[in-house]
């Protein structure tokens, strides 16, 4: 067998389950929130009749839904300062209302000057939203196209695409509502956000978050089965269960790419990683490259060969768990700055510690930054 045909013992679907956990520290939330939501939406998705050939697209719908946020980040910071404070504060108001209006100019320049926050706001203001809007459409057009360069569905990109649509149809894009919008995001809508009120709030805050967005962002048939069977619906915190295991027990999620594919899936996350920052585009390949091509003059086994251009293009997913603002500071870093720079080295062993057949990969990785 070529070596490139080999399973390398790493399923995509575990793949993704840890690039999740770089975006939960994009969005201002715990780790495993994006999983959380999936466990949320699978559950509530078999109270409510979905298709056993759905359960799968549903799942990669969920860990690639706020994949776009990557993509964004440089904007939401131009406009918005912190752009991981602006996304975990986003959970709390409804976005297409009044309160979410305020929402928008109240975070307008936040971290500047009055000057730059005033310029800020008249410039949203006069543009009729234009810069929020550009935002979300480059964040439906990463997530699309990072599940097509990953080799998903065409049902999967199509419905990635839908992430910010709204029941009522005043979302983006615009008008399209009810049940054109595909279960599995419509499923993904409401457990995204009663995850993090469940945890923010109980049972309790996170059915009254689902009741007062019912018609409006989030489908109605949806809400009224999620209020009939909150408790068994969300998982308890403490519950110890292994999100692995769980991924592992689907058998449409079990099949191992080859260590051709595998190597594939690493450069896409490498690429979408270095959207982070303006300045980065095609670093992590570059260091890749570098690496791997270093490791073969010292005559490096060839099994380690491969471990270090894989850890190569993943060193920086931890910078998903710091802000855009830093990333691109034209000017000298403050000492917090440069800690919350530093923490993401820490960031990046823990997205790689599981599964086990990620962890050698994460822990070379989380070296990248050391010195002798």
């Amino acid at each position: 067998m070529e070596s490139a045909d080999r399973p390398s013992g790493i399923t995509l679907p575990e793949l993704l389950g840890a690039f999740s956990l770089a975006i939960d520290l994009g969005l201002g939330q715990p780790m495993e929130h994006v999983l959380r939501s999936w466990r949320v939406a699978a559950r509530l998705g078999d109270a409510v009749g979905l298709a056993e050939d759905q359960r799968d697209s549903l799942f990669h719908i969920a860990m690639l839904s706020w994949v776009g946020c990557v993509a964004a980040a440089p904007e939401v910071a131009n406009w918005f300062g912190d752009d991981i404070a602006f996304r975990a504060d986003s959970y709390d108001v409804e976005l297409a209302s009044l309160p979410g209006v305020g929402f928008f100019l109240g975070h307008a320049g936040r971290g500047g000057s009055v000057p730059t926050r005033v310029r800020k706001v008249a410039s949203i203001v006069a543009r009729g939203g234009l810069p929020v809007l550009r935002g979300i459409q480059s964040h439906c057009a990463a997530t699309s196209l990072m599940a097509a360069r990953l080799g998903l569905s065409p049902e999967v990109c199509t419905a990635l695409g839908q992430f910010f649509t709204r029941w009522d149809g005043r979302g983006v894009p615009f008008g399209v509502r009810g049940e054109e919008i595909a279960l599995t995001v419509r499923l993904i809508h409401l457990a995204d956000v009663v995850e993090v009120r469940h945890r923010s709030a109980g049972v309790a805050g996170a059915v009254a978050v689902a009741r007062a967005r019912r018609g409006g962002q989030f489908d109605p048939r949806l809400v009224d089965a999620f209020c009939t069977m909150a408790e068994e619906v969300l998982p308890d915190l403490d519950d110890g269960a292994e999100p692995y295991d769980l991924i592992l027990a689907e058998p449409s999620l079990r099949l191992p790419l080859t260590d051709a594919a595998l190597d594939q899936a690493l450069g896409v996350v490498a690429d979408f990683t270095d959207l982070r920052s303006t300045s980065r585009a095609g670093h992590s390949s570059a260091v890749a490259t570098l690496a791997s091509d270093a490791a073969r003059i010292l005559r490096l086994g060839a099994d380690d060969v491969v471990t270090l251009r894989r850890a190569a293009l993943v060193h920086d997913i931890g910078l998903h768990g710091v802000p855009a603002s830093i990333l691109d500071k034209g000017e000298p870093l403050t000492r917090t700055e440069r800690e919350l720079l530093m923490m993401s080295s820490y960031y990046t062993h823990r997205v790689l510690a599981r599964p086990p057949s990620l962890a050698r990969i994460g822990a070379v990785a989380s070296l990248a930054h050391e010195r002798m």
